[in-house]
């Protein structure tokens, strides 16, 4: 997976689970660039999940608040690679974790790198 950050940034910053940018050189490391977020339960979306166990199907109150929480920690993440003055970062990878009942961290990392 290979995609440019948000194009509202002031530069975009490419991310990508693999090694290195394909095409591109790695000139520079800046190593370890992390971004978190923890997130809790919403009550209006676990009375919602509560229903749609009994009759199956996504759960979408919980998809969206995942996705909110990947795109955070991404952005913190990318925030502090770029005042490293990287311009891509490599080996992105997403781990979550419970940190309280009804809280979960979510936890992106990467290696800050530019390339040419």
């Amino acid at each position: 997976m290979t995609y440019q950050s948000r194009p509202s940034s002031r530069s975009a910053i490419i991310i990508t689970t693999l090694e290195g940018v394909p095409g591109r050189t790695i000139t520079q490391h800046f190593g370890l660039v992390q971004g978190s977020t923890i997130r809790a339960k919403h009550i209006g979306r676990d009375i919602a999940a509560g229903f749609k166990n009994l009759v199956g199907g996504e759960l979408h109150g919980y998809t969206e608040l995942l996705q909110e929480a990947r795109q955070e920690a991404t952005d913190r993440m990318l925030q502090q690679a770029a005042q490293m003055g990287a311009n891509a970062v490599v080996n992105v990878r997403y781990s979550t974790s419970s940190v309280a009942q009804g809280a979960a961290e979510l936890f992106a990392y990467g290696t800050a790198v530019r390339v040419d």
